[in-house]
């Protein structure tokens, strides 16, 4: 599932970080640190690569 706006991919790429152990988790905020604690290192990696070209800066929570 790609991400739908360039603050989740950023928060996705912050919390794979921590995932590798390349940043320490008590440094992650808000979604970041949701997204370590509820997704594996695959679907990080997946929403992390999304191309953020055509992304809007925040989508709006339905």
């Amino acid at each position: 599932m790609p991400a739908r706006s360039k603050a989740q991919q950023r928060a996705a790429g912050a919390a794979l970080s921590a995932k590798r152990g390349e940043t320490r988790v008590g440094d992650l905020k808000g979604a970041s640190k949701d997204m370590y604690h509820s997704m594996s290192e695959a679907e990080l990696e997946d929403f992390a690569a999304t191309d953020h070209d055509d992304l809007p800066d925040h989508v709006d929570d339905d």
